[in-house]
């Protein structure tokens, strides 16, 4: 027997016993959860608004290239979605629609539903994400358990621009993605 199988029979001979996995406690928050998302939110340099707000905002912004896969958004979008994502290469505004969010952290969840192409958010300029304010979960565990309900290929979660401190310690918003977030509560 070689030594190689030697240390491989020795190491399936060890008898464990199986351990439990711990219960995990009862994280909360202590605020009203839309408060704590919003101030998660903006505290990752994000911004919430109203529709009514969102649409002023619209109104009054004058956009080359925007595109909306929220359906009621859908006259917002100057381009149709081409099938090369390096053809959003100069996107100002992308409008999406976030799953649920977290109110912890910020984060809002989003999958294969609801990005018809997986760059559309870091490729943007400005992004905006709708979000169902009946879709807010507490905390991160409650958000995961969520998560498990559906199969996607793809998900990810957005907590705001993009922003990096790694440049002389000094923190960049829009380094190396959007420059903006912008979540509009409905």
């Amino acid at each position: 027997m070689s030594s190689r199988e030697t240390i491989l029979r020795s190491i399936q001979a060890i008898t464990q016993e199986e351990k439990p996995l711990p219960e995990l406690p009862s994280f909360g928050i202590t605020e009203e959860i839309e408060t704590a998302f919003k101030r998660s939110i903006e505290g990752n340099k994000g911004e919430i608004m109203s529709e009514i707000e969102f649409l002023d905002w619209l109104s009054e912004s004058s956009w080359a290239k925007v595109y909306s896969a929220v359906s009621a958004y859908a006259s917002t979008s100057t381009l149709v979605l081409p099938k090369d994502p390096h053809e959003l290469e100069d996107l100002n505004l992308a409008i999406l629609e976030g799953q649920f969010g977290v109110a912890e952290n910020g984060a809002i969840w989003m999958d294969d539903q609801q990005l018809p192409h997986r760059a559309l958010p870091f490729i943007t300029e400005h992004l905006v994400i709708v979000l169902r304010k009946s879709r807010l979960f507490p905390t991160l565990h409650q958000a995961y358990e969520n998560i498990g309900d559906e199969h996607s290929g793809f998900g990810l979660f957005i907590a705001g621009p993009s922003k990096t401190a790694d440049i002389e310690q000094s923190l960049v918003i829009g380094a190396h993605g959007a420059k903006s977030l912008r979540v509009v509560m409905i």
